[in-house]
């Protein structure tokens, strides 16, 4: 199987994906407002005609290009070019100020592609022996981890639990809408025929994540960051690289681990190993002035999350952060469904999506020391230019899923409601998560009740069911006891 898998991957049109693939991402990150999320949600669309194997390594290189990307305008503007490089930002910029741009990008892509190989070899590792694991689930496990997974929603709701849990909530009510797969009855379908199928959570997330970004970029179409192009002297010194040995790998098993948190995402991987490293480093006090180690720290941690998102989202079906949820959708239209039976099913696929994703750090290791200078120039294209492209891209993307004039309707009225709720710091991954697991939850929750007769009795039968209810409820009380806590100290 490894051989086969080599073998797919190192296929001269599939090489050449990843590199299109990192290279872009490397651009969208690049560019501050246009997130990774957003990057992988619009090009999904384009994979719809490719090879499961070239689609969904495009767009793993756009993911990991993006989050690498994200550093250069950090150090270079004080500005992330994504939420995962907002602790780079911190002590990268002191770097530029002191005209060492080159350098402190030197550190950030030799610390990410350290986390991401570490990421890597991780994914290769658990996934497998988690995937046999989930072999043994029957229906209530099955539900037990969907509502798990719409637990996670009180991890990520941000400032404000409640907006969180209502906006899964109304994500979980849209995946009703269609046929009812056991009953054969048209849901909230309001005799339109378009909705008898459900809504395509694939126009939605363009809509939430790239449209109502392009959106808000438009409120400063016309304010421009001026940035200085000079960046020399970049690959690390052999100081810099034991800085980065000691540190990137420790900080990429970090946000390995944050990863495979569900929900969790790179800005958290990396703020953890930046707070980590800060506190057991001897440098500890020097952090925010310009340390090698707290760009090491940043990076690795980030680039960390990448491979450790995937693991929940194929071995369970459950997404690791909103690129992983996109990710499914990748799969869904290759006709494949994340989960144990990918691995006994479409083993050579998992297995080419595992070394395509370590080429795909390759490439952004090589890509990044030999095209940096030109990747910084990504920076001075005009707003008023990216904007309207954006847009086509959303207008292209959300067409080319079912070549309905419907679901670009949807990305525009999703779109305008993602701007909304951004206006308000309403997240909108809640309601990614409750479009996607909302019909596993309903359909493996209805077949569980079957199976047992209607007894409830069911979804506490067996080990791995009180398991994920202990997690459920450590999930769901765990903010509140943290605030309960916050509360105190202060009080105290």
């Amino acid at each position: 199987m490894i051989f086969d898998a080599l073998g797919a991957v190192f296929r001269p049109d599939v090489i050449c994906y990843i590199l299109l693939g990192v290279a872009g991402g490397i651009c969208i990150g690049a560019l501050p407002g246009l997130t990774a999320t957003m990057g992988v949600a619009l090009l999904l669309p384009l994979t719809f005609g490719m090879d499961a194997e070239n689609g969904i390594l495009l767009l793993l290189g756009i993911y990991i290009g993006a989050i690498y990307g994200g550093s250069i305008s950090a150090i270079l503007l004080k500005t992330p070019g994504t939420p995962a490089s907002a602790a780079t930002a911190i002590d990268g910029y002191e770097f530029s100020k002191r005209g060492e741009s080159g350098r402190a990008l030197g550190i950030a892509t030799m610390s990410s592609f350290v986390g991401g190989v570490v990421s890597c070899i991780a994914l290769m590792l658990i996934s497998p022996q988690l995937a046999k694991l989930a072999l043994k689930f029957s229906s209530a496990e099955f539900f037990l981890l969907a509502v798990f997974g719409l637990s996670i929603i009180a991890g990520i709701s941000g400032k404000s639990l409640a907006k969180g849990l209502m906006c899964g909530f109304i994500g979980v009510l849209i995946s009703t809408v269609g046929i009812d797969n056991i009953t054969g009855f048209a849901r909230f379908s309001f005799n339109n025929v378009n909705l008898l199928s459900g809504i395509s959570y694939i126009p939605v997330m363009i809509g939430l994540f790239a449209m109502s970004q392009a959106f808000c970029t438009l409120e400063d179409i016309y304010k421009e960051d001026q940035v200085d192009h000079k960046v020399d002297h970049i690959l690390p010194t052999k100081k810099d690289m034991l800085s980065i040995i000691k540190t990137a790998p420790i900080t990429g098993a970090i946000g390995t681990l944050i990863g495979i948190i569900p929900g969790a995402g790179a800005d958290i991987g990396a703020f953890v190993s930046y707070n980590t490293i800060k506190n057991v480093s001897k440098k500890g006090e020097k952090f925010g002035t310009g340390v090698p180690e707290a760009i090491a720290a940043s990076e690795g941690g980030n680039n960390g999350v990448t491979g450790g998102a995937m693991i929940p989202m194929l071995t369970l079906g459950i997404p690791g952060d909103a690129v992983a949820a996109i990710m499914i959708g990748a799969l869904t239209i290759q006709g494949l469904q994340p989960g144990p039976l990918l691995f006994t099913q479409n083993k050579i696929l998992v297995y080419t999506i595992f070394i395509g994703l370590l080429v795909a750090n390759c490439c952004m290791l090589l890509l990044g020391f030999s095209c940096l200078k030109l990747f910084t120039k990504i920076l001075s294209v005009p707003k008023t230019i990216l904007v309207p492209c954006i847009f086509v891209l959303c207008v292209v993307g959300s067409y080319a899923i079912n070549n309905k004039i419907f679901d670009v309707g949807t990305m525009l009225v999703f779109g305008i409601i993602g701007y909304f709720m951004s206006k308000l710091e309403i997240p909108a991954s809640p309601a990614i998560l409750g479009l996607i697991l909302g019909p596993m939850a309903e359909k493996q929750f209805r077949t569980a009740l079957l199976k047992g007769s209607g007894h409830v009795s069911v979804f506490f039968s067996s080990p791995i069911c009180w398991v994920f209810i202990i997690l459920i409820l450590v999930t769901l009380f765990s903010p509140l006891v943290k605030k309960r806590l916050g509360k105190q100290k202060q009080d105290g």
